[in-house]
């Protein structure tokens, strides 16, 4: 279970400048995420993860608010290290993004969703520094996002990745994230170029903390760079619980 806020008054510009939104605007969105990993076979499992959404946009003009569920996401997870006892932790992603929450090109309700699906291919790579406890983790992946049905517009693909360490003392532990987004130029009849392309780098701290069953964490996303995205950072915080096995 994670929840995520965000509230800013500025956006990245196409030439990733920070610029305030017209008209005094403030964009606040709030999102609350329940994720279901289950493990399927030695080295394979698949996620489900569903979202809950609420938007909020306001300006000198008014004041507009959506509230309802959002996108979901289905992957699976293959290692070929675990099924064939490989040293090197690699595992391979694959997912779908399946427009769900409300997506309205033609209306003034703000969206709860893309309005179109993603598919989604993932690489990644890690290493333990056992008997320290600590990691670290590589992911490398590509978004194929498919045109919006209802407009036409053909959203730009986008290339990823994240880089991850973390340290931990007993209950406690901290992580640092690094992640990107290289979104390619879009298409539509009549719109194209760079400037509607998404570009986005964040860093992630995070403190962790073993409670009950489970465990919990808070951090925040930190945008260092971007274009056509938010440009103010979010807070995080999850808890996450392993039912069965250890």
């Amino acid at each position: 279970l994670t929840a995520y806020r965000q509230s800013t008054s500025e956006v990245f510009s196409p030439t990733g400048d920070r610029l305030a939104y017209p008209l005094e605007g403030q964009a606040t969105a709030t999102s609350l995420y329940v994720t279901t990993d289950l493990g399927l076979a030695p080295g394979f499992d698949a996620w489900v993860q569903l979202a809950f959404q609420r938007v909020e946009f306001s300006d000198l003009t008014a004041v507009r608010r959506s509230t309802g569920l959002g996108d979901i996401r289905i992957y699976t997870r293959w290692s070929p290290s675990a099924r064939f006892g490989w040293s090197l932790p690699l595992a391979f992603r694959a997912g779908v993004k399946l427009p769900f929450g409300d997506f309205d090109a033609f209306s003034s309700v703000l969206p709860l969703g893309d309005g179109q699906t993603d598919f989604e291919f993932i690489a990644e790579v890690g290493h333990s520094f056992w008997p320290t406890n600590a990691y670290v983790t590589a992911w490398v992946g590509y978004r194929l996002r498919r045109p919006q049905p209802t407009t036409g517009f053909e959203v730009g693909n986008e290339p990823f990745f994240l880089l991850t360490g973390a340290r931990s003392w007993n209950r406690w532990g901290a992580r640092l994230a690094v992640d990107g987004i290289l979104g390619q130029e879009p298409a539509a009849v009549g719109l194209g170029g760079t400037s509607q392309a998404r570009r986005l780098f964040r860093v992630h701290p995070a403190l962790t903390v073993e409670i009950g069953p489970g465990g919990l964490e808070a951090g925040a996303r930190f945008p260092v760079a971007g274009r056509n995205l938010p440009a103010a950072p979010d807070i995080v915080v999850g808890y996450f619980v392993r039912w069965g096995g250890s």
